[in-house]
This record gives structure tokens, sequence and C-alpha cells, in this order.
């Protein structure tokens, strides 16, 4: 069980090609010559056969063998029937070579793998190579060099395109996978093998769509935290919705939450395919992420600015060297060089010159990453220098980026530096761009890392109340909200808002403003009316009471003529804003396809289309996340303390974010909102106006992860922490696990005996691998559960003080298996905790999460010989039987 279960399509050990026979009438189609050319150009590891389907007793050669793929190479109308004979010799995974087949075909073969239970790459694949294992199973193009990199592409050209330009750059590939439209094992599960798969170190994607946005987020999220990923998309159009009822919808599209979702799944996005070969390179060099520092070390001042203006362009940090460098360095280089800013080695600069500069910035704290230029000079060798930088010792803390100019006379030197597996590149822009990538990576992890509950530390919120109101306005076959009823739903999640009274005459209006006090705004009151200003709609400072009066009935007046088939309530009151220099600010939310939910931010008023400042996050939100979202816009900026006037209070407006992404978390019915603007100074923020547009339902479904189905992160479930009595005394909490929770998980294994930690992992490990001890703490809760068991222990110091520290001493976790209904379980308890009840609870509560996620069935192996796990299985009521495939494990199997 502790292969992935797309093994037998990825990593096969035995293959049948499915095609016509070469000497048939009719040939084998082009395709399957070109595949059947593919295989046999060099020695696949494992047993290869190909066999002609048309031909008598196929079925009966085939039943004699096991055999793990089936590779199907024939005209349209033969694959469905030789998919169904790979189903009928118990094959489990096949690879369809096709082109041209449309989506209805597509469905069809789709369910007959479903129904025969194989997993089923294609159709309208180029097929995959796996260059470790010498196999070729596409019509890609030669089998790629071997290597650390792996590639993932929705388009076949693109994937043909890569393997040529990789064999010319000396770039190695752990995997090739091409999936094409309509294809049944998805992206998504591709990216979750390459997650697991050893041989791969990063990994970069082509991609043009997705169909499921939480399967997508989920895998990618679990790739990203194990290797660097890198996504090129196609397809930058805006969401163009034509008929948007709010600003949220009309100023957000589909590209801009893709960045959003990418950033927040940890992985780096491209925009162009030459970056994504610029992605490659630093990938294949095994670079892993540090910061955003880049020092510049340079032969030519002109070429040193170029790069450090990119620097900053994109929003990176120019690594300067500490003093204590410079005064260390000074002694070593030309007597013309500068390190104040750049380290500019000057026309004089040798081999030895740049190792020093090298080297001096690689050990310095100030710098992350570094990047060599080189330009042509007048007795300047640079294969010398390209020599030297090879020398250096591999893999170094820090990347190493260069860059050599020109052409003609630099050409030697690429190829020595490509050779040494250093990124080079033409132009000082494209190397500063490459090392952004690797930042990129550095920074989005940081955001990966965070996994917020549904609702924050605040004040609990009236959440049924709130839907409620939603589900009552639905009745009323209505979907957008009234601006009362609208700031009567961030009422309900305690977001401050503007007090509003609604006013159906004219002399209601005035003694509603002589009661709230001048001044007052006047506000068209409309189901139907979207932007008020649109129909002039809205007054401004209103100083008295007929004013209040005279405003009221020229504003009906005007928007009746303005919007006669517009239903009209009245008109609000509400009391100005008393903020002498407050920044007005927008906070919105829209619904995506696919992706949900989205929480924008920016620049708020009435020209908030033109300003175009929009920042955007996928909720649920922490504190973290709140404030790196406003760091993120704009209006940022102005936010601190700005020509004479105070910084706004930053808590309050990270307040409304998080009560925001309580709604977008609890109200399913919630499609479209616009908070605009909130008035936000030193003394906190106020919500002026707000409009909101609802739909579907307000409520979700059953069990946890059907509450948050419309997210496409699952947020911290909280909901399944509790705190239970300690048999001997004391208590104990079982909770979910967060990433916060390494240190506290590798002490949990280093402590085990050899026997507990040999019966957990089947391994003599003494420690968890760091991508492993990664793995386990950050999950995606939505397709697997980790609980963990932690007790408080007293420590005395030796001042005589009492401290008190946390330990883990039990885990128990499921896995959701693809079948999407049934799980596979793991339990490991500390040794000193052994016996006192813990393996019990911890089994009963990972039971309960399994059945509340409503799989059907939990099921694990144990060891033969471990004798404790077995009577606790058959104690909970597990049916345990020997394992067909290992005579040394057990199959316990319980029945949700």
């Amino acid at each position: 069980m502790d292969k992935h279960y797309l093994t037998p399509l990825l990593s096969p050990s035995s293959i049948v090609v499915l095609a016509g026979a070469a000497d048939a009438p009719d040939g084998p189609t082009a395709q399957a010559q070109a595949l059947r050319n593919a295989l046999q150009r060099q020695r696949f590891n494992g047993s290869l056969q190909f066999l002609d389907v048309r031909s008598t007793g196929t079925l009966a050669q085939l039943a004699q063998t096991r055999v793990d793929l089936a590779i199907i190479a024939l005209p349209a109308p033969e694959i469905a029937a030789a998919l169904e004979v790979t189903g009928r010799i118990g094959c489990r995974a096949a690879l369809v070579i096709s082109h041209g087949l449309n989506a209805e075909t597509a469905s069809l073969l789709k369910r007959t793998a479903r129904r025969e239970n194989i997993h089923l790459l294609g159709p309208n694949s180029l097929g995959f190579q796996r260059p470790g294992h010498a196999l070729n199973a596409s019509i890609a193009g030669p089998l790629a060099k071997a290597g650390p990199l792996a590639l993932i592409s929705q388009s076949g050209a693109l994937t043909a395109s890569m393997l040529d330009w990789a064999q010319k750059n000396a770039v190695g590939f752990s995997s090739v996978v091409s999936l094409g439209p309509h294809t049944a094992v998805d992206i998504a599960q591709v990216l979750d093998f390459l997650a697991h798969d050893a041989a791969t170190h990063s990994i970069i994607v082509y991609l043009e769509g997705i169909t499921n946005a939480r399967r997508f987020m989920s895998a990618l999220r679990t790739a990203s935290n194990a290797k660097p990923v890198v996504v090129l998309k196609a397809g930058r159009r805006p969401a163009g919705n034509e008929a948007a009822q709010t600003h949220s919808a009309s100023i957000v599209g589909s590209d801009d939450v893709f960045d959003a979702a990418l950033r927040r799944a940890g992985a780096v996005r491209v925009r162009s395919f030459v970056e994504l070969f610029s992605a490659a390179k630093c990938l294949a060099s095994r670079y892993r992420p540090v910061g955003k520092r880049l020092a510049i070390v340079t032969n030519g001042g002109g070429p040193g600015v170029l790069a450090a203006d990119w620097v900053n362009e994109i929003g990176l940090q120019l690594g300067k060297l500490s003093a204590a460098t410079r005064e260390q360095l000074q002694a070593q280089l030309p007597a013309l060089a500068s390190l104040t800013d750049l380290v500019d080695l000057s026309e004089e600069a040798a081999p030895s010159h740049y190792k020093a500069a090298i080297e001096g910035a690689r050990s310095d704290p100030q710098v992350d990453g570094m990047l060599a230029i080189f330009s042509p000079k007048a007795g300047a060798d640079g294969s010398d220098i390209a020599r030297m930088l090879s020398t250096l010792p591999r893999p170094m803390s820090k990347p190493l980026l260069t860059c050599w100019m020109g052409d003609a006379t630099v050409g030697d030197s690429r190829a020595l530096l490509a050779e040494a597996g250093i990124p080079s590149f033409r132009t000082p822009e494209a190397a500063v761009g490459a090392f952004g990538n690797i930042a990129a990576f550095y920074q989005n992890q940081q955001l990966l890392q965070q996994t917020p509950p549904p609702l924050s530390a605040l004040a609990k919120p009236d959440v049924e109340a709130a839907r409620l109101m939603i589900e009552s306005v639905l009745a009323e076959r209505r979907t957008v909200l009234t601006e009362m009823e609208s700031k009567t739903l961030l009422s309900c999640f305690h977001i401050p808002i503007t007090k509003t009274m609604l006013a159906r005459s004219a002399h209601e209006a005035m003694m509603i403003a002589t009661q709230l006090g001048f001044p007052v705004a006047l506000k068209i009151d409309s189901p139907d009316i979207s932007h008020k200003s649109d129909v002039e709609g809205v007054a401004l400072n209103i100083m008295n009471g007929t004013g209040a009066r005279d405003t009221y009935d020229d504003m009906m007046e005007r928007v009746s003529r303005l919007a006669p088939n517009a239903r009209i309530n009245g008109v609000t009151v509400q009391k100005m804003a008393k903020a002498r220099r407050g920044r007005e600010i927008y906070v919105g939310l829209v619904t995506d396809d696919p992706f949900g939910p989205i929480i924008v931010f920016g620049a708020g008023g009435t020209m908030i289309e033109l300003m175009n400042d929009r920042a955007m996050e996928l909720p649920p939100l922490n504190q973290f996340l709140a404030r790196q979202l406003i760091e993120r816009s704009r209006v940022a900026e102005t936010l601190a303390a700005w020509r004479g006037a105070g910084a706004v209070d930053m808590d309050a407006l990270e307040r409304v974010l998080l009560r925001v992404s309580e709604m977008a978390c609890e109200l399913p019915g919630l499609r479209e909102m616009d908070i605009n603007p909130i008035i936000v100074d030193e003394s906190g923020a106020v919500a002026v106006d707000a409009r909101v547009v609802v739909g579907g339902q307000a409520a979700g479904g059953n069990g946890y992860a059907a509450s948050y189905h419309h997210l496409a992160i699952l947020p911290y479930p909280a909901r399944y922490q509790h705190d239970w009595p300690l048999r001997g005394g004391g208590t104990y909490t079982v909770r979910p696990v967060h990433p916060d929770d390494a240190q506290m998980l590798q002490g949990l294994v280093q402590h085990l005996s050899p026997e507990s930690r040999y019966f957990r992992f089947v391994s003599h490990f003494h420690e968890l691998p760091p991508a492993m001890l990664s793995r386990f703490t950050l999950i995606d809760y939505d397709r697997e559960m980790a609980l963990v068991a932690v007790v408080k222990e007293r420590h005395a110091g030796d001042d005589g003080g009492v401290t008190e520290t946390e330990r883990i001493v039990g885990v128990s976790r499921y896995i959701t298996n693809p079948d999407q209904s049934s799980c596979e379980f793991s339990l490991v308890i500390a040794d000193d905790f052994s016996g006192k009840g813990l393996g019990t609870r911890l089994m009963e509560s990972i039971i309960d999460v399994a059945r509340d996620k409503e799989l059907e069935t939990i099921e694990g192996l144990v060891l033969a010989g471990n004798a404790g796990m077995l009577k606790l299985m058959r104690k909970l009521g597990f049916a345990v039987k020997p394992f067909p495939e290992d005579p040394d494990f057990q199959l316990v199997t319980y029945t949700l």
C-alpha cells in the first residue's frame, strides 16, 4: 500500500502494446509505428511485448501474464474494445496514444476505464517518458536525458519543443507527461504522483485549464510543499462578465484569480515560454529558495546597472555586501573595483577576482543569491572565468546565475557553464527574472504554510442570522441585497458600519437626518440599481433638515427618470463618517469559476475601475495573509503616515479582511460583495456603503468538507479539536496537525523505540527525512487528515522557575484512496504513553473524521508481528485477514 496508485501507469515493470501487426494488410497506425520505434530504441528495464488485438488468441496470451500497463495505439473505432480487453485481464493502467478524438468519444473511454477500474492516460495524449527507467512510452521524440526535473504539459507541441530544447541545454528529466485534452488521468493526479516520486526534485507545468479547483489546489499544494513547482498558463483573457452587478465582478479577471491561487499553493507562475525555459534551467541546477536579495558581480558598470534596474522593477532587492565582507574583499580585488552597491570588479577583472567576489557574497548573510555578469573586454577570457566558476563547490547554499553577454566570443563559455550545471542567460534582465522566480517560490512558500480556520479568533459572528437573511432574500426571488440588508449582513460579522436608516418620504428623510446629526448622506435604495452614482442616486454633505427634504424629492425625480423600471424602496440616510484624513479603501468578494470565492482589496471610491488597484487572496485568511494582501495593493503606500495624515489603524483594516474571510467561508450563498468605500484612519475603519449579491444555497451540506465545498482550500478543521482525560491523571488534546508541529513530530519519532519505529514506518531510520516531515505536517485536509495527541509538560528551570512545553505523544492519520470512497490509516503512540488509552481514542477520532467525510471504509496494513496493534484493531471491530501481496502484513478493514 506504500506505492502510489499511479505507479502501474508511470512506473510499470511490465508493458503490453496493443496495436496492429506490422505485417497486417493495413499495417499499424502512424502513432503505433512511432511508438514501436520509440520503445525499441533503448532497452526498457522491465518486460515489454507487442500484440495484435485483431489476431486470434490475444486475450489468452494476455491472461497468462500479469501486466502493469497496456499501451493502446489503434485507430479510433478500435480503442474502446481494446480498453475493455485491458480491463478483463486485470490490468489497472492504460495509455491511449491518439489524436483528434472528440469529447463524446473521450467520455465513453473514461466511463469504460472507470467501470474496469483502470487508470487511463489519454486519449489525445503523446504519452510519457521516464528516462531513469529507459522508458519512452511516447511519440514526443527521442528519450530525454535522465535528470531531476519533471514536466507535465497539456500541449503535445510544447512537450516536443521542451524536449528538443532540453537536449541542447543538457537538461534532464525524471518524467515527461503529455496530457492533452479530454484525458482521464488529469493534471492533479500526475502532480500527486510526482510529489511522492523520489527521482523528481522539481516540476514545471504547462497548463491550459483545470476542471476541479479543489482537487487541483490539493495536489499542487502537496507538490509545492515537497519541491519547487513552476507553472506556465495559457489563456490570460479576463473573465469578461458583461452582466457584472458589483465592482468586484467587473474588475477581477480569471487570470488575476489564477495568480492568487498559485501564490496560495506555494507555486511560481511564469508568463512566457522563454521564462519557462529560464525557470527550468534554475530548477535543473537544484537551487532552493532562500530570499530575494540578489548580489550582482560584474566586470562592467553598464550591464550591472541594467541588472540592478530590473531587480527594482520586479520587486527584488539588491544584495549589498556587509561592511565586514567589503573590508575582507578589498585587498583581493583590483584597485578600481567598487563594492558599494554593485560588486563592480572593473575591466581588470580576472578569474581569481570573480572567485573571491562570489565566495564572499555566498558567505554574506545579507545576500540570498549571486549573479555573475561578464561582458567581453580586450584581454579578458570569458572561458577562463566560466571554467573557474565550474570548479566552485556544489551544491552551493545560494543560487548562482550567470550572464555572459554578447554572442560571437562567448559561446564556448556558455557551453562550459551548461556542462557544469550553472544557469546561463544572454541578458541581465533574463537572469534577474530567473532569480525572481526562485525568490517568488520562497515568498509563496510562506503563504503555503498558512492553514487558517474558517472563523478567526475575533468575537463569534451571528452566522445563523446572516444565513436567514440570505434565505429570505432568495425566497423573494431576489439576488441583490439592498444597502440596508447588505449593512445588516456586515453587522452580523461585526464589521463597523455607518448608522443607516431608510426614509420613505421627504418628511421622514428630514426627521432622520436631524436625529442623526449633520452632515448626512442620502442614497437611493433599490434592488435593481447596482451603482447608485450612475443614476445620480447619491448626495453627500447635506447640512440641514431642509436640505435633506429637498434632496429626497430631487433624487426620487432624477432616479425615476434615469431608471424608470427600477423598484425604489426609498432613500437611506446616514451620518457622514468623521475621518479628517481618512483613506478610502475597497474590499470586495467575487466568485470565480472554478476557484470559488476570492477576496479583493484595493483603493476605493468612485474611480475604482480607473485606478485598477486590486490585490487578491483565496479564503480563508489569517492575520499574516491579511497583512500580505494589503501590502500587495497600490494603496498600501498611502496607509502609513502620509502628507500630514497619521498612519491608519492597520489592525482595524486587518480585522475587516478577517471578517470578510469569515463571510466567504460560512456563507456559500454569497456570490459577490462590494464594501466601498471603507473609511480608515488612525482611529479605525468604518464601512460607508455595501452591496451584496447572493445565489444558490445559503448553507453547506453535511460533514466538514461538504460545509466548505465552495472553497478551493479547505480551512483548518478546528471543529475536530477535543480535550480528553488521560488514564492515570491529567488531560491531553486531540487536534488536527498543522505545519508548526514539525519539530514536535520529529521529536516523537526520534524517541520511539527501534521496534515501534519499525512497526510504524517499516524502516530503521532514526528520524523523518525533511521531505517526509514536511509532507506529514502540511497536509490538505480535504483528502487526508492527521490527528495529534498533545500533552503539556512542566519543567523546572535552573533559576527555580517552571516552564510549560507541549509534546506530541501520538498520531493517527488517513489518506483518501483514489476511489474517493475508502482511506488508508496509520497510527503511532509514544512508548511511554502506551497503555493509557491514546491509541483507542486516536483511532476512534480518525474514524469519526473519515465518517464525517462520508467515506465508506478505512483500511490499513499491520505487520504480522505487531501483536499490540492487531489486538487494538480487533477490539475496535476491524476485520483482520492476510494481505495477498505480502505475507509479512495483515490487512485490517473497517466499514464506516
